[in-house]
């Protein structure tokens, strides 16, 4: 039994590959289909980039331009054995570190390449090994938004304040026009519900 679980997620990879593949092959061969593409990758592309910005307007625009270029460079995306979420999350990068690059500009009115010259950590000749660590983090935290988003309305909105706004308790009851107690009850029980469904799993 102990060598079954291996077997079972090297099962489990393939078939997602196979999947992501399927996916991918028919959006280039007709472009209103990328929206199943959009779709599988959207909350795996917003965590990432939310997990770096931490500006939610920015990281919803950061995501649209990331599938606006992946959809423009489709045809040139070919299979070398990494994984499509991988070329999404490289794309995603070079546009953080460009938004870096153009605001250090702005801030100092100099283009100085030594300030931008490390921020491009996802570019070709990045290690696979990190490329697909930085890819499994993503696709935890994607995972961790998709639970959050099953919660009850009001914890959903706590949970999102909370730590997605990094507001104050104080701050989430002014807003709410709930007491402090009543958010930390609303913060606990959404924390029960998240560990309920990690136990699911």
């Amino acid at each position: 039994m102990a060598g079954s679980e291996p077997v079972q997620k090297a099962r489990l990879a393939k078939a997602e590959e196979t999947e992501d593949r399927r996916l991918v092959e028919a959006a280039q061969q007709d472009r209103a289909r990328f929206v199943d593409v959009y779709e599988r990758y959207f909350e795996l592309v917003y965590a990432y980039i939310a997990r770096r910005v931490r500006d939610r307007a920015t990281t919803e625009d950061l995501t649209s331009e990331v599938f606006r270029k992946a959809l423009a460079n489709l045809d040139r995306f070919k299979w070398t054995g990494a994984p499509f979420g991988a070329w999404l999350v490289r794309i995603a990068s070079n546009l953080i570190a460009d938004r870096a690059k153009r605001e250090s500009k702005e801030t100092t009115g100099v283009d100085e390449p030594s300030l931008t010259a490390g921020l491009r950590p996802h570019d070709e000749a990045r290690a696979p090994e990190s490329q697909q660590l930085q890819l499994e983090e993503a696709e935890r935290r994607a995972w961790v938004i998709r639970m959050v988003d099953e919660l009850p309305e009001d914890q959903r909105r706590v949970v999102r304040m909370r730590f997605a706004e990094e507001r104050s308790i104080n701050d989430i009851a002014a807003a709410l026009g709930r007491s402090e107690g009543a958010v930390k009850q609303l913060q606990l029980r959404a924390f029960q519900n998240l560990r309920a469904k990690l136990d699911i799993k």
